[in-house]
């Protein structure tokens, strides 16, 4: 594609800028009267300069410096023409409003508010703007026309001349062969799977670009049984140009080179003729066409010819050609990243290519994985990357390279063949992808608040009659992410299959992420480490993304130096102060900030000089009690965001006037008691997350809801009690059809009851495509009447509705997946029917305080055999006193490893249980099934009980993985009762009684030396944790045990007075233990049990591998010191420990060292290497430790250390020299002020 294409976003911001002069609403309001000419001309001279971009871009692609300069003129006056449109648009909005009455409700001075907006000095101020965007464009026509540029149709057709045709791959030491065996296999076994198959196989392998698709096409194509299996094997390269009569010459090409006969008078007869009959393989490589998909049609009609089992391997970044070459939208191959272990050997066969291994530098061997890292997966970065750092010979050299904020360029040959992708994008999807350069790498963006954005900057067109723009959004991000721009997307976008989804999040590969700031240029930013100054503010910088710790002092001391442009400014850490220039950002479109301000005493939030915000979001700040009235003359904004704002107690009277809000977010506003007049008005909401209704006379009525039926997502209505039956049908909800999740909660439930609550409840009807319904305190002894109409009803929660006394017909509900009852005090059983009935779909069942519920069933037998529940996954029951049983098993016959079963089992596909505070809960069925038949849960993977006294067994559970047990009987809370999982139990909880009497410890430590055999065999546990389990510390016939549980990776320790001295003989069998957490045990001291010499030895392979130790309130820790049992040490947490007068001999590997409430803590020291160094500390944190004096002390202690907090430590009066030098070149840092200069104390948030 002419090399590389352009790399600015010029052309969609000059569309923008010429839909928007020709904007009805400048029309109406006349706001451009007197100004008619220059409107005109503008008008005219727009589309001039967009015709002629097209070429201009691909010239500056083609490095030519003059039209790359013409470019950046162009889209400095385009950003102001666009504040000068919207300046002119809002003053139309603001007649309307104001011609609406509004400045009469607003109360204040409209002079002072609108100082600007008199007609006459409106007209002079914009008509000077627009007379000088008018000369600007002036200038660049005419340099337009001395450059030549062209008109175009549209952007040239790529050409690409990056990849070769050819079927052969050079590895000599055969990375990729290892490095995807796994691909390989899996393709090739499809691929021979389909020999009988009469029609043409068509196999897609998709992925981001310098994944080594080819090269996987390539390690199938020259497979041994590929090639012994197809008669025939075919290699043609696509790329961009799928012209069908030329890609039929060049396949008959390839077969003649394996002798076929191609006889035809044209290339597609002779390409008939020459697979006709032949079992072939064809690897199309490079697939772009994803628009016309007659073509191959035509060109597969002809491939059809081929003999059974005839197969087509395509290789392609985009998910649409796979569907389209397909026929169907799944089945396609997904190419993920290569594991970081190939890559680094990629990097060391390219960077040391010129030396034997005994001969690389150790310095630099070691940061390879570094390097690695960057490459994210990429076989085509660790090339590059290896090649460029084979003429690096330093180790500085290579810490330049990896401090490069992109590792892809034009010189190392990765961002040309990334761009391919970018450059075929249409030109407002380009701009729409590069927007994503202002969020960190690796950042998870929430989809929903990215589509808004776009809208926020005018990125989406918006015209009269065409769809929604949050729609048009959407279908652009599902585009991105089928041409793998996007990854990791979570959720099922703009789908409601899976309701456990609230919100969907994707995020962007590093490679693409450097593609993105490759167009952008410094446009966007995101600064996210402690250590920018305010010098490093990127004045240039439109979209801005500050992920640091007091951003307001950041923004306020950058803002005093210049008026930034801004539009999208988005700030992650806390705002607890003023940001006192915030006003000069007059070009914001976007704004996210959070935090402690209270908005009516300060300055920053000035609508007025505001006004061109589309978007607002102060989501989770928690001071904020009311918003200025004036913000309500935000007539542009389109979002505003207060969700988790849990002080915010009104909304601004006059919202009505935001006529253009589309999505107002009020969900987690819990002191919020009512909603402003008249939201009626507000006729172009989709979203409105909660509703409050109130019976005060100037606030907005649920029935106000009846006009906003594009009202989708979720919707909760609050405070019900204050709603009468005729304004519940009023708000006509069966209208919303958008309407996913609706939650209906009442309050005062321990009121007298309401007779009203039915009324209202049967006038709030949704639509019966509803996904998800919630109804909290309702005061009701039946359920509405048009409940069981929902027939997309997937989850189902009724929680405190205390007098309903009978529950529906639920298994009526065909798409129920999740059911919840929760404090449905009046409940005895869940369903009564006289006839067969089953939960069709039912996966999730969870029963919370129903003191009363005592059988499963309202009839005393259940017709039929078949099971209920037959797809149940996860059933959770919770304080229910009075049930005694789970329901009556079925009998069921399955085969199971081949071997045909017969078992009795009420949840055949059960995964998930668990069991809480159950009194009378005693048996795992109801009634009795033949003797000695036992109920099997086969499908069974974790399984949770709690404070069930009566329960005396265990279940028959052949795969389960997890078990929790605690508060039981003396029976099944034993390391005996879990041995019959052995074969399957990977994490294991156990909860004991520090009180058991002498004769039951002894009667369990008998149990367990009898059940040892069973656990010497090989174990997959690698997770335990004791609660109140001496036993295992404490008698001797327990503790040879522990050598059963060498897999072990984590181990927590709670509540065991046994412990006294550190548990060598225990140790000493944890060879593979990584986390080690201790939690209240009283008697530990810390000290070492006592040993001879001869025993010395041994210890020091105590812990070979342990990584992490967390002590906790362990009172009687007396010392700390780091034992040669410790030697991979690299993460020490010590909290509440206050007996600990010092923590000595830190290891070397140590990296991480945090210290909190330690108040007899005098001293720290480490084991410093030859030059002084604590060679691996990363991270050291020291917090009310008021007695600690004393710090490791080297002349290079602290050389690595990248994070510091030290706070309310008083002892330490002044820090080492050699962490005093380190202070400026920390990245993250909270210190008391007296350590530092006039430093500001502040708290930053470590846990």
């Amino acid at each position: 594609m002419a090399e590389v294409l352009a790399t600015m976003v010029v052309g969609p911001l000059v569309s923008m800028v010429k839909e928007k002069a020709s904007s009805y609403l400048l029309e109406q309001y006349q706001v451009m009267e007197g100004l008619e000419k220059q409107h005109k001309l503008l008008k005219r001279k727009l589309p001039a300069i967009l015709d002629v971009i097209t070429d201009a871009e691909e010239q500056a692609a083609a490095k030519r410096e003059g039209a790359k300069a013409w470019l950046e003129e162009v889209r400095q006056v385009a950003y102001q023409a666009n504040d000068v449109l919207d300046e002119f648009k809002y003053e139309a909005l603001r007649r309307k409003a104001r011609e609406e009455g509004h400045y009469k409700e607003l109360g204040m001075d409209v002079i002072k508010l609108f100082p600007s907006h008199n007609r006459f000095v409106f007209r002079i101020k914009m008509g000077n703007k627009l007379r000088m965007i008018l000369e600007e464009l002036d200038v660049l026509i005419a340099e337009m026309n001395c450059f030549g540029f062209k008109f175009r149709q549209g952007p040239p057709v790529p050409v690409n001349h990056l990849r070769e045709n050819s079927s052969k791959i050079i590895d000599p030491v055969d990375i990729a062969g290892r490095s995807r065996a796994g691909d390989k296999k899996k393709i090739i076994k499809s691929l021979l799977d389909k020999a009988s198959n009469v029609n043409l196989t068509v196999f897609p392998v998709v992925g981001m670009g310098g994944m080594g698709k080819t090269t996987l096409a390539q390690l199938v194509y020259n497979d041994p049984d590929i090639q012994k299996h197809f008669q025939l094997r075919l290699w043609v390269c696509v790329s961009d140009n799928f012209d069908v009569d030329s890609l039929a010459e060049r396949i008959v090409e390839e077969a003649k080179k394996n002798g076929c006969q191609a006889n035809g008078s044209s290339a597609l007869d002779k390409l008939q003729n020459a697979v006709s009959g032949k079992r072939y393989l064809l690897v199309l490589d490079d697939v772009w066409n994803r628009d016309e998909a007659h073509k191959w049609e035509k060109l597969k009609s002809y491939l059809q010819h081929g003999g059974s089992g005839s197969s087509v391997l395509i290789t392609t970044r985009d998910q649409a050609v796979a569907q389209l070459m397909m026929g169907t939208a799944t089945g396609a191959y997904e190419l993920g990243r290569l594991g970081e272990n190939f890559i680094e050997e990629i990097i060391r066969s390219r960077a040391f290519s010129s030396k034997q291994e005994k001969d690389w530098p150790r310095e630099l061997v070691n940061m390879v994985g570094d390097v690695a890292k960057r490459c994210a997966g990429s076989p085509l970065a660790a090339t590059a990357l290896g090649s460029v750092l084979s003429t690096k010979t330093t180790a500085r050299e290579w810490k330049d390279v990896l401090r490069r904020k992109k590792i892809c360029d034009d010189r190392n040959g990765i961002l040309p063949v990334l761009k391919l992708s970018y450059n075929c994008l249409p030109s407002h999807m380009r701009q729409c992808f590069a927007f994503c350069a202002m969020f960190p790498k690796d950042y998870e963006i929430d989809v929903e608040m990215l589509i808004q954005l776009w809208m926020a900057n005018g990125f989406i067109s918006v015209l009269q009659g065409e769809e929604h723009p949050e729609i048009s959004g959407k279908n652009i991000f599902i585009e991105l992410a089928s041409r793998s721009f996007f990854q990791d997307v979570k959720g099922i976008p703009f789908e409601f299959t899976d309701i456990e989804v609230s919100r969907v999040t994707c995020k962007i590969h590093d490679l693409m992420h450097d593609v993105a700031l490759d167009s952008m240029g410094k446009e966007c930013a995101a600064i996210a480490t402690e250590q920018s100054k305010s010098g490093d503010f990127p004045h240039s910088a439109r979209h801005l993304l500050l992920s640091v710790n007091e951003p307001e002092t950041f923004l306020n001391a950058s803002l005093e130096k210049g008026s930034p442009v801004i539009q999208t400014l988005i700030c992650e850490g806390d705002v607890d102060k003023d940001l006192q220039h915030l006003s000069k950002y007059r070009s914001a479109r976007a704004l996210k900030i959070r935090g402690g301000l209270e908005l009516k005493q300060t300055s920053f939030l000035k609508p007025v000089w505001l006004h061109h915000l589309r978007y607002l979001d102060f989501s989770g700040s928690y001071a904020i009690k009311s918003l200025p009235e004036d913000i309500s003359i935000l007539y542009h904004l389109q979002t505003l965001n207060l969700s988790s704002c849990h002080y915010l107690e009104r909304l601004p009277k006059g919202m009505k006037y935001m006529t253009a809000l589309r999505h107002l977010y009020t969900h987690g506003c819990l002191k919020l008691k009512s909603m402003p007049a008249d939201l009626r008005h507000l006729t172009s909401l989709q979203t409105l997350t909660c509703f409050v209704a109130s019976a005060g006379s100037d606030c907005s009525r649920v029935g106000e809801l009846r006009r906003l039926d594009d009202l989708g997502g979720q919707l909760e209505l609050k405070q019900l009690e204050n709603v009468k039956e005729a304004d519940a049908k009023e708000a006509k909800l069966g209208n919303k059809k958008k309407l996913a999740r609706l939650t209906l909660r009442w309050t005062d439930v321990d009121k007298e009851a309401r007779n009203s609550d039915r009324e209202v409840l049967e006038g709030l009807e949704p639509h019966d495509g509803l996904k998800v319904l919630e109804i909290y305190s309702c005061s009701i002894d039946t359920c509405p009447t048009w409940m069981n109409k929902l027939q997309g009803i997937v989850k189902l929660k009724l929680s405190d509705c205390k007098r309903l006394e009978k529950l529906p017909a639920f298994w009526q509900l065909p798409a129920l997946q999740i059911l919840c009852l929760y404090g449905l005090e009046n409940i005895r059983y869940l369903c009564s029917s006289d006839i067969a009935f089953t939960f069709q779909k039912l996966k999730n069942l969870e029963i919370f305080k129903l003191p009363n519920f005592e059988i499963w069933w309202g009839t005393s037998e259940v017709r039929g055999e078949r099971p209920i529940f037959p797809l149940l996954e996860k059933l959770l029951i919770k304080e229910c006193k009075s049930l005694a049983a789970l329901p009556k098993a079925s009998v069921l016959k399955e085969t199971f490893e081949g071997v045909k079963t017969e078992y009795r089992s009420a949840f055949p596909a059960l995964k998930e249980m668990e069991l809480e505070n159950l009194e009378m809960f005693q048996r795992w069925k109801d009634g009795e099934g033949t003797p000695g038949e036992e109920l099997t849960f086969h499908w069974l993977e974790k399984l949770i009980i709690r404070s069930c006294p009566a329960l005396t067994t265990l279940p028959e559970a052949p795969k389960l993985s997890v078990l929790e047990v605690g508060g039981v009987s003396q029976q099944i809370s034993s390391l005996h009762a879990a041995s019959r999982y052995i074969t399957s139990l990977s994490s294991l909880e156990l909860s004991g009684d520090n009180t058991e009497t002498e004769s039951v410890a002894e009667q369990n430590s008998s149990e367990l030396v009898h059940g040892r055999e069973k656990w010497e065999h090989r174990s997959p546990l690698t997770r335990m944790y004791l609660r109140g389990y001496n036993l295992l510390f404490s008698h001797s016939s327990a503790l040879p045990l522990w050598t059963c549980f060498a897999q072990l990776v984590d181990l927590d320790i709670q509540d065991c007075d046994a412990l006294v001295d550190w548990p060598e003989n225990v140790f000493q069998a944890l060879v593979s233990l990584r986390n080690l957490r201790i939690w209240q045990c009283s008697k530990l001291t810390g000290r070492t049990q006592e040993t001879s010499e001869q025993s010395a030895p041994e210890r020091s392979g105590l812990l070979p591998r342990l990584e992490l130790l967390r002590l906790c309130a362990v009172l009687k820790l007396s010392s700390s010191s780091s034992h040669p049992f410790l030697p991979c040490l690299e993460s020490l947490y010590i909290i509440n420990c206050d007996g600990l007068s010092e923590v000595a001999n830190l290891p070397p590997s140590i990296k991480t060292l945090r210290i909190y409430y330690c108040n007899n803590l005098r001293s720290l020291s480490g084991q410093l290497d030859g030059l002084g160094r604590l060679p691996a500390l990363e991270d050291l944190h020291l917090w009310n430790c008021r007695s600690l004096q004393s710090l490791p002390n080297g002349p290079q202690a602290y050389s690595y250390l990248r994070a510091l907090m030290i706070e309310s430590c008083p002892s330490i009066k002044l820090l080492p020299p050699s962490l005093q030098q380190r202070l400026d070149h920390l990245e993250k840092k909270a210190i008391d002020a007296r350590y530092e200069g006039n430093l500001q104390s502040f708290f930053f948030h470590f846990f």
